[in-house]
């Protein structure tokens, strides 16, 4: 079997623009694979076009030396726009090696060593509606809820100011807690929007006990940051999701700057490098909890991945019954999906990925310019979205 081609979409899809990756083979099988390089889909298409001119002709059952050739096939190795073509790519060539063998793809991990991947939602409200939602979820089976940092004025939404934040989530916190109770699992992400100090001041108004977990306080690129910030705070982490390979993780997994690893299998490099990522969290008794903010290729991925790892607490989904509560995108755009089954992804048995994508319906669409919100505070000044 030979690769015949290789194929970027990087296109308006749903909501959103994706970059889809679609491989080709002599045998009639294919895959597909995707980036989660958002906002930035044309960069990884155009990486991903330059892997195509000496991808065909390759065989696509060897995935690992595949994976070792892109990687150090130009001088400049890695990055996260490289890493996301590659993710894309070695994810499409797991979908293939899975239905040519007639299997899914977490048989080509070890098999599967769980029955259902678990699930935690998500929840943007404050106030006396966070409240609300969250009692309707646990109302609805769901056990673990993330909760999003907010901030006072709302009527703003580019104003982030964070000593403003910190107070008012909080508050929320502390009274989300005490209207649920000690049993359901609640996280708070702050999405990179605060600094050592501030992120201290936070933990340190929380009672202990009153969230499981904090989410990307600070950003990431400085370990020794975090080594600071664990010195002050108890509060486990969860962070990752925007590294781009083993190397990313490797500081934060060992020394012990992450207690839940936020793996994003379409940024990280696929499967290939998520499973040595794997490998090294349960060495250090940390379990994954991946990042799934894109489509269903993504969330197929993940729950793979899921299935087939010792050391997995929940994968993130944005269906929960406070949306649509089956999944990203309707059957127009993808007419097989992994579906929801609660709180929970029934581990799937079709060969591959078990995910399939209207080709013609991406081919007529185009790619839409869009940028994430620009967050600034109150002087004016840019912060992170």
């Amino acid at each position: 079997m030979k690769i015949t081609d290789v194929k970027p979409y990087p296109v308006w899809v749903g909501q959103r623009n994706q970059c889809l990756v679609k491989i080709e083979t002599d045998e009639g099988i294919y895959g597909w694979g995707e980036s989660g390089m958002s906002y930035r889909e044309l960069a990884v298409a155009g990486a991903v076009r330059h892997y195509r001119e000496w991808l065909i002709g390759r065989d696509p059952m060897q995935r690992g030396a595949l994976w070792q050739e892109m990687y150090r096939s130009q001088y400049f190795e890695g990055g996260r726009v490289l890493l996301g073509a590659q993710s894309a790519i070695d994810i499409a060539l797991y979908d293939i090696a899975g239905k040519a063998l007639g299997v899914p793809v977490y048989q080509l991990l070890g098999g599967k060593q769980r029955d259902y991947v678990p699930v935690f939602a998500t929840v943007w409200s404050s106030g006396e509606k966070l409240i609300e939602e969250v009692k309707f979820l646990i109302a609805h089976g769901w056990k673990v809820i993330r909760t999003i940092a907010t901030h006072p004025h709302s009527d703003d939404p580019l104003l982030f100011e964070p000593r403003e934040s910190i107070p008012h989530t909080a508050n929320n916190i502390i009274k989300l807690r005490e209207a649920v109770g000690s049993e359901p699992v609640i996280g708070v992400e702050y999405h990179h929007r605060l600094n050592v100090a501030e992120a201290a001041s936070f933990c340190q108004r929380l009672p202990s006990g009153a969230i499981d977990f904090l989410e990307e306080p600070i950003r990431d690129e400085t370990p020794g940051a975090y080594e600071a910030l664990r010195r002050m705070v108890t509060v486990p982490f969860a962070l990752g999701e925007e590294f781009s390979s083993k190397w990313a993780f490797l500081p934060y997994i060992e020394r012990g700057l992450t207690d839940l690893v936020r793996l994003d299998i379409c940024n990280v490099g696929g499967f290939t490098e998520a499973m040595k990522v794997a490998g090294w969290a349960e060495a250090h008794y940390m379990d994954l909890m991946p990042h799934n903010p894109l489509g269903p290729v993504c969330t197929a991925a993940s729950v793979h991945l899921a299935a087939a790892v010792p050391n997995f607490s929940w994968l993130e989904v944005f269906a929960n019954p406070l949306h649509d509560g089956t999944g990203h995108y309707d059957e127009t755009i993808f007419p097989v999906q992994l579906r929801l089954d609660g709180p929970r992804f029934p581990v799937p048995t079709a060969p591959g990925l078990g995910v399939e994508v209207n080709e013609e319906y991406i081919q007529r669409q185009e790619f839409k310019y869009a940028e994430p919100p620009r967050l600034r505070k109150r002087d004016g000044s840019i912060t992170n979205w």
